[in-house]
This record gives structure tokens, sequence and C-alpha cells, in this order.
């Protein structure tokens, strides 16, 4: 399926006007009953620097909010009349079962979200019956968060050393209990995040040497020297076009992660949703097959699925909970997710992903201006969960 993304007319378009300036931050939440409710706390508590790196993309944007865009092109064709008492929300990655099809997607910098930084999601992707991908620059670190509780985990590393360092990092992530390695391989150089510069904010994350002279230097062929020295699955994270697609299931790349790194590298990329369909053409039944990159909504999930992904990354909405209330937050937003994704398989007319194909899927108008916080319509009409 094409998902062309010409400009269109948007009935409620917020061209030129600033999406967090106008929320209003009064109140506290006892609980959380809309998923826009962790941004309007996170908003609250977390430091204007740490909102504007969850929030921000590189340089236009204009990456950053074609991954909504994608997403919004999209409507669904529903089916009726169907029997579905009994909606099964599970997937599986790398032969896992989850519960839903979700990855907590890598962030260099949980510990500035919240205290328990690495470990927070950690626990919170056991408790919802998800996996979470570890980043390498996270805190406390590769070893902790393993030790933290014996669930499946991924780790998600950048390349900082030389062939002995990385060869280090994969014997350790096997020996801590990882089910999955996965490298990030779209950030050769670090995209100009100009909300970061504008206010010279340094992530905790990048407070340190970063060595990134050694990721120029990784190519396939130290994918292909990797997948025969070690056991254990690879995920390549930032694939963008079926011709890498292919060159991956090749290799014997046991994941595929469409990514662009939320908008945050390649400035002027396209929407991972509009990238998907290429990507799982080009793999075929070779890989699997994940994808991140402004998914907000259970109905977003849903869209993914049905172009063939077999798990969804959440990074920004993983942020937003994280900072609003920690480890339960994000565990009580994984709670909302699979409502909404329950809800839209049913409403579809079927119980289970197998049943999607591409006929459940239709190119339609877009109704809101694209952007991190666009898929929450009530951030800008001032609802608040009042006692």
């Amino acid at each position: 399926m094409q998902i062309a993304t010409q400009l269109l007319f948007y009935p409620n378009q917020r061209m030129g006007k600033n999406f967090m300036s106008s929320t209003n931050l009064s109140g506290d939440f006892e609980e959380y009953e809309n998923l826009h409710e962790f941004a309007r706390m996170a908003k609250k508590k977390l430091p204007i620097e740490t909102w504007d790196y969850l929030m921000g993309g590189a340089e236009t944007e204009t990456t950053l909010r074609r991954n909504r865009l994608a997403l919004d092109m999209l409507g669904f064709r529903p089916r009726v009349l169907r029997e579905v008492e009994n909606v099964d929300c599970g997937s599986k990655v790398l032969g896992h079962d989850l519960k839903l099809p979700i990855i907590l997607a890598p962030i260099g910098a949980l510990q500035d979200f919240d205290s328990d930084a690495g470990i927070a999601p950690t626990l919170a992707a056991a408790d919802a019956g998800v996996i979470h991908m570890v980043s390498s620059r996270t805190e406390p670190g590769l070893e902790a968060v393993a030790k933290a509780i014996d669930y499946p985990k991924f780790f998600q590393l950048y390349v900082r050393g030389d062939t002995s360092w990385v060869d280090d990092h994969i014997s350790l992530a096997i020996d801590s209990g990882y089910v999955g390695f996965a490298f990030t391989v779209d950030l050769d150089y670090y995209g100009r995040r100009e909300r970061d510069l504008s206010k010279r904010h340094r992530t905790t994350a990048r407070r340190t040497r970063q060595a990134i002279e050694w990721q120029y230097r990784f190519t396939w062929a130290d994918i292909e020297r990797i997948r025969k020295k070690f056991d254990i699955p690879l995920i390549l994270k930032g694939i963008a076009t079926a011709e890498d697609s292919a060159i991956a299931v090749e290799s014997g790349i046991d994941a595929i992660y469409v990514s662009n790194h939320g908008g945050r590298q390649l400035d002027h990329g396209r929407g991972t949703l509009e990238i998907l369909p290429e990507v799982v053409d080009a793999a075929g039944d070779r890989a699997d097959i994940y994808i991140d990159g402004g998914f907000m909504r259970g109905t977003d999930i849903v869209k993914a699925m049905a172009l063939g992904a077999d798990a969804v990354g959440i990074g920004r909405l993983q942020g937003l909970a994280l900072g609003a209330n920690g480890r339960v937050g994000v565990a009580r937003m994984l709670e909302l997710l699979e409502a909404e994704i329950r809800i839209c398989l049913g409403l579809l007319g079927v119980t289970k992903y197998a049943d999607l194909d591409q006929s459940y899927l239709h190119a339609v108008s877009p109704v809101e201006f694209p952007g991190p916080l666009s898929a929450f319509p009530l951030m800008f009409e001032d609802y608040l969960y009042e006692r």
C-alpha cells in the first residue's frame, strides 16, 4: 500500500502555534484514565530541557511530523456481524509470547525522567507482559537492569568502541540473560536537535565522551562477523528502505526494526509507517519486523500490525508515562494501550492480528496538523480530571 504524504487541508490546523505552550497544567491526577493525562503531568513535572529532549526532532522536525502524518493518513475499513467476544491482543517477538505487541523502545537518558532509570520500564514491561529494549546509554547499566527481574529483555548498543569493545558487550548481554541484541544503525552522525541546542542542553547520556568515530566504521561486514561468532538473536534498529531490509535478511538478521530515531536524525525523511510495507515485502517471512515513530494510541499499533509488523516500539509515550509517575505510570500507560487495542480489534470485526491485512486500511485525509502530541486533541481543549 502506498501511503501518500502530500500536503492536505487540516480542518483543525494549528500551524504557527506552539503545541505545548497552550497546555493548562493545573490540577493533579489521582489516577490516569486517558493517555493524554500522562503528557499533562509529565509537562508539569519534568524540567523544560528534558521535555524538549523528549518532544523534539532534528532541524525542521519534518521527519518527526511525518511519523505522525503517516499514521493519520490511514483510516479503518471495519467488518460487522462477526463474533468478537474473545479478542486476543497478544503477539510474539523472537519466539517469546507477549501480552501486547509492544516493545518499550530504548531511550538513552531514562535517568533524566525517573530516578529508577532503566529499571523502572523493565519492571513495568514485566508487569504488563511486554518487552523492554534497554539502551546502552541509560543507567544503571546492562548488568544492573538484568538483575532487577528475571524476565525477557532486549539490549540495544550504540557502537562506541572497537571490535573487542563490541564483543565484550555482546558477551555480557548473553551472560546477563538478554534474549535479543540490537544495534542502532541510523546514528553515524548526530542529528542537529535544535530544541536541545537552543538551550545548550546535553542529556546525562551525552555528557561523557561519545567516541562516535567507531560508529562511522561499523558496516555490514561487522554484522556478518558478529552473526557468525555469537549465538544471540540480532536486531537492526534504524532500517528505512527495502534495500537495507533485503541485505539484513540475507545477512541472517533475526529482526528488522523500522525506525528513524523518532525523527531525531535525518531530517526530511519519510514517516515510518509509510516505510513499513516495503520493508515487510523485502524481508518476507525471514525476520521479525518491528517499528516505532510517533505511535501514541492503540489504533496506531493496530495499523502497524495490519501492515505486517510483529511489534511496535513505544518511545515518547513511554517517556511521558515515566516522567509522570515512574514505573507505575508506565504500567498504567500499557494498560490503557491494551484497552484501546482490544476495542479497536473488536470494532474492526477481528479477534487476532492474523485476521488483519491491508484491506482493513484505507488512505484518508488527516484532521490534525501532525506533531508529537497531536494524537491527544484533548490536550488543547483544557480537559482535566476534576475530583
